[in-house]
């Protein structure tokens, strides 16, 4: 009886079933990708259907560690890690798009067992995900909580809510919505508005019972499609809370390198989930990659308002070369 393969060659299989199958990338491609020869990934892609990775969609074997995830998890005291080798990527917004659609794998075959789940449907990681994401049944999620209020345009806004609402009929929840700008010129305006909106206190209150936090990482830039003071912060405040350390946000909750809170005004401004709300949630699964966000994904990592990582083989190399300086 052959031996089954070790685990490492399992995971090669699965990236090479993903790419051609869901990516949709010829095995020529994906030779040249992986560098391996043609024939090589014709033989792995055999292998997938015998062992039962291939089906209708790819599934990611289950506990199966690599030496970057163990690594990982030891470095920064993490629940767990998940890294995904895809080979080179074009630019970040391909790298944002493949890890989305891994996630979306991840999370079919890893049970929720989460009765609140807080998300982020600015992320465009986890975007990416839900609209990859299959009926997860037996979730046992009762709602999906948006974590922030409204950023950008109005169709930006009306994506996020299609985005809270997908997320929610795939876990069997109720949807709990933010429909208030994530960013107030001031405190004023914020407590007016939320003294005039029961159901945008209903879902800020929810949030203090979270059990999965789903969010992305940002470097603190105001990136397309936002836009400076446009439901968002100004220039100058951005540039005002770099100036004293900040090296990203957790959902709009700027953070130093060393992963400490930024103290600073631009809380005050913001309508979402607050960092103590966040580090109440039992898993807090962060998901994002790439040079632009190194330093983010480190410092929400070093401040534990991470203990779930997802992210690619190259962005784990350099959190790992770079624990400490």
């Amino acid at each position: 009886m052959k031996a089954p393969p070790a685990p490492s060659a399992r995971r090669l299989i699965a990236t090479v079933a993903w790419l051609y199958h869901t990516r949709g990338l010829r095995q020529n491609a994906i030779a040249e990708r992986l560098n391996i020869s043609q024939s090589r990934v014709s033989r792995l892609l055999e292998q997938a259907v015998g062992l039962d990775i291939v089906r209708t969609t790819v599934v990611l074997p289950a506990d199966e560690q690599s030496v970057l995830e163990r690594e990982l998890e030891t470095a920064y005291d993490l629940r767990s890690a998940h890294v995904y080798d895809i080979g080179e990527v074009l630019d970040e917004t391909q790298l944002v798009r493949e890890l989305g659609q891994l996630l979306a794998l991840q999370l079919q075959t890893t049970p929720l067992d989460a009765e609140v789940i807080g998300f982020t449907p600015w992320s465009r990681t986890l975007q990416e995900a839900v609209r990859n994401l299959q009926p997860l049944r037996n979730s046992g999620t009762r709602y999906v909580v948006e974590m922030l209020g409204d950023l950008g345009p109005p169709a930006q806004q009306h994506l996020a809510a299609q985005n809270t609402q997908q997320l929610a009929t795939l876990t069997g929840g109720e949807p709990l919505y933010l429909r208030l700008p994530g960013v107030l010129p001031n405190r004023e305006v914020k407590e007016t508005l939320l003294a005039h909106d029961s159901h945008a206190r209903e879902t800020l209150a929810k949030l203090d019972s979270i059990d999965l936090a789903l969010t992305g990482f940002g470097s603190g830039d105001i990136v397309p499609p936002l836009r400076a003071g446009d439901n968002f912060f100004t220039a100058d405040q951005v540039a005002r809370v770099k100036k004293l350390g900040a090296v990203g946000e957790v959902n709009l909750r700027y953070i130093c390198e060393d992963g400490t809170p930024v103290a600073n005004e631009l809380d005050e401004l913001v309508v979402g989930a607050t960092l103590a709300q966040l580090r109440r949630a039992e898993r807090r699964l962060g998901v994002g990659g790439g040079p632009s966000k190194y330093a983010a994904v480190r410092a929400a990592l070093l401040g534990g308002w991470i203990n779930v990582l997802v992210t690619d083989s190259t962005t784990a190399q350099w959190l790992l070369d770079n624990r400490t300086r």
